[in-house]
């Protein structure tokens, strides 16, 4: 039996894994999915105080609620961002695996906004700016590739996200990171554009200083940016298989 947390990207809540969480607790794992401060169920809670450091500790604290020792933890889009900050911060033997599903990958120093195009970055800024919780509002879903059913359940559920994660830089050693074997599910088809400028870093060997590669892996899976909805077999045959 294996442990694992499943974290959602911007917008997204706990409801993103639906088909996810079943796969693995009928595969007699122990899975639990966090719903970030301000997002999905707990919207009521948005406001202009929530900072990545909110969101760090979100994670944080359903380890430890969870009990969750040796966690396969899974971290999907900006989520990345605090999969990173958990395995720097976490003693060893809390997180047996990282998987970072077309997630963000940072920098010491870097934010989630850090790679992004100045148009998307301005967007984003001043519709939080002009916000009274100081967020910001999700994109249509045809940007992760998702159509018909899969598209409206999704367009209808999701949620302003809190907008000063969004330039909050990231201080982390890389290299005890790196402790951490790591998977990076890369989804192509079609790509999202604010991830793209991150697939060269998965395969640079000077990444990290050096230190990403080696206990590293990459996959790349033909759909697009949200695989657990657009691909659930695939996906989940991934997860399950980190269990073994």
């Amino acid at each position: 039996m294996a442990n694992y947390l499943l974290v959602h990207g911007a917008w997204g809540g706990a409801w993103y894994w639906r088909h996810t969480l079943n796969t693995l607790i009928r595969a007699g794992h122990r899975a639990h999915a966090v719903t970030l401060t301000g997002c999905g169920e707990r919207a009521h809670l948005l406001a202009p105080g929530i900072t990545l450091q909110t969101h760090i500790a979100d994670v944080r604290n359903a380890l430890a609620a969870e009990e969750l020792d040796d966690c396969i933890l899974v971290v999907h889009s900006y989520a990345g961002m605090l999969g990173t900050a958990v395995a720097d911060r976490e003693p060893p033997g809390t997180l047996a695996h990282l998987v970072y599903v077309d997630a963000v990958v940072p920098r010491p120093g870097e934010s989630w906004s850090s790679t992004h195009a100045g148009p998307t970055l301005r967007e984003r800024l001043h519709a939080a700016e002009i916000s009274p919780t100081y967020s910001f509002p999700a994109p249509d879903p045809t940007v992760f590739g998702l159509a018909e059913a899969d598209y409206e359940w999704v367009r209808r559920r999701q949620t302003p996200h809190p907008g000063r994660t969004y330039q909050d830089p990231l201080q982390f050693d890389p290299r005890r990171v790196a402790r951490v074997p790591r998977t990076y599910i890369s989804c192509v088809q079609p790509s999202l554009g604010t991830i793209d400028s991150i697939r060269p870093r998965i395969t640079d060997a000077g990444f990290w200083d050096g230190a990403w590669l080696p206990g590293s892996r990459v996959v790349e899976l033909q759909t697009g940016h949200d695989p657990m909805i657009s691909a659930p077999e695939a996906f989940n045959r991934i997860l399950l298989e980190l269990a073994n």
